[in-house]
């Protein structure tokens, strides 16, 4: 990864498809689940919280160690600002 502005690291393929995918819902809540169905490793889910970039929501007390995840204002604005220099 290589470091961006801010000293912040430039998002994995894998971290910007988690972020992207809270871009289109209420209150930037991110997914447990990608689109084939897969949860997403707990591992990508912290570090984005660890880079600012998501935020835990709320515990789940059915399933404590589900990550329920919303972004932050300064994910939006990586995902946003990474899609349009690359698309």
């Amino acid at each position: 990864m290589r470091s961006g502005a801010g000293g912040r690291r430039s998002p994995t393929a894998a971290q910007r498809a988690y972020l992207r995918r809270g871009l289109g819902q209420p209150g930037g809540k991110l997914p447990l689940f990608d689109d084939r169905g897969q949860r997403y490793p707990g591992s990508t889910i912290r570090s984005c919280i660890e880079r600012g970039w998501a935020e835990p929501w709320f515990e789940n007390p059915i399933k404590p160690d589900w990550l329920v995840c919303r972004l932050t204002l300064a994910g939006r604005n990586l995902v946003e600002k990474y899609e349009k220099t690359n698309n």
